[in-house]
């Protein structure tokens, strides 16, 4: 797969895999706070501002990491990124991702499309080993990373609390090409 910005085509009516613009923001700002309001996806409470995501895509960029998107003729579909696993110098060849998808579009592959176009970025870069860390009872992500080569590396038992009940968070993990 081709991982840069030249709008990858996916087979799913035309949408492609693509570099994030800031005017794509509006659009990625609806889907997360979407997710942070209906799953548990993310384990926030709390719905993010324009502003925030805004500086979120500057800070991505200015590390030299990718914030991928797949618009379609609503806008915005879906999006990832990856950034560091932690911040100390010995983790500096992992990072971490994340990818949201819009409600009406999970499930038709646009998620698969982007991480495995952010697995070829970050392999680029240099970097060695990608995380996930996914919701425990989120089989179907849980499924696609693995279908990905991610293995299951760690199940972290009730470190998360959303929608008044204890969450268990899987970590897995991919080497990279």
């Amino acid at each position: 797969m081709s991982a840069r910005g030249d709008d990858q085509r996916l087979g799913n009516g035309g949408a492609g895999v693509g570099d994030a613009a800031r005017e794509d923001m509006a659009g990625v700002l609806a889907i997360y706070n979407e997710v942070i309001a209906n799953s548990t996806a993310v384990f926030s409470d709390s719905p993010v501002a324009l502003e925030e995501r805004e500086a979120w895509f500057e800070a991505r960029r200015a590390q030299g990491y990718p914030v991928l998107v797949v618009r379609d003729r609503s806008g915005v579909a879906a999006f990832g990124s990856f950034g560091d696993f932690r911040s100390w110098p010995g983790y500096r060849h992992t990072v971490e991702h994340s990818v949201h998808v819009r409600a009406d579009r999970r499930g038709q592959g646009i998620g698969t499309a982007i991480v495995a176009a952010l697995i070829v970025r970050a392999g680029e870069l240099g970097k060695h080993v990608m995380i996930a860390g996914i919701d425990a009872d989120n089989a179907g992500s849980i499924r696609m990373h693995e279908r990905l080569g991610f293995i299951q590396a760690a199940r972290l038992s009730q470190v998360g609390w959303k929608f008044d009940r204890w969450l268990d968070l899987v970590l897995l993990q991919r080497f990279l090409p």
